[in-house]
């Protein structure tokens, strides 16, 4: 069967720690609106935007430079008819070295074309993923959501 979860893969010159302190800025790349730590293992926080999406995410593998798993404890669309979809899914970032550039690749494992929420969540991540994070990567300003 085809792997049909989220993905997308951003590329950029700086070093693995660059991209890892990067993903770990949540409010520097996807919203000012965040509650609690987002960084070390075990952490918790709560993403709000508006009225629109709130979750909230546990930090359950952070491999320094390497690697950056959440878990999706809790969500809320104001948009679907099944609040569950992205309860117990993954959201993870893969962090490698190749030929003096830097590679991100992002799965939102679970997020898949069946789901209601997919296209806008397509649209969604892909921006936050290949415009914000990377912006905040080599420019050090990245595109959030505003508190």
């Amino acid at each position: 069967m085809n792997n049909q979860d989220f993905t997308t893969t951003i590329i950029v010159d700086q070093t693995s720690k660059e991209a890892f302190d990067a993903i770990n800025n949540v409010r520097g790349w996807w919203s000012e609106d965040i509650e609690g730590g987002t960084s070390k293992l075990n952490d918790e926080f709560t993403y709000k935007a508006k009225d629109l999406h709130r979750c909230t995410m546990k930090l359950i593998e952070v491999v320094p430079n390497k690697k950056v798993v959440w878990l999706v404890l809790d969500n809320y669309f104001n948009f679907t008819k099944d609040q569950t979809e992205w309860i117990g899914t993954k959201i993870i970032f893969d962090i490698s070295e190749q030929d003096n550039k830097t590679q991100i690749r992002f799965t939102h494992l679970g997020l898949i074309p069946l789901y209601e929420c997919y296209e806008i969540c397509f649209n969604a991540w892909t921006n936050y993923i290949t415009s914000s994070l990377l912006n905040l990567i080599t420019t050090g300003k990245g595109e959030p959501n505003k508190k």
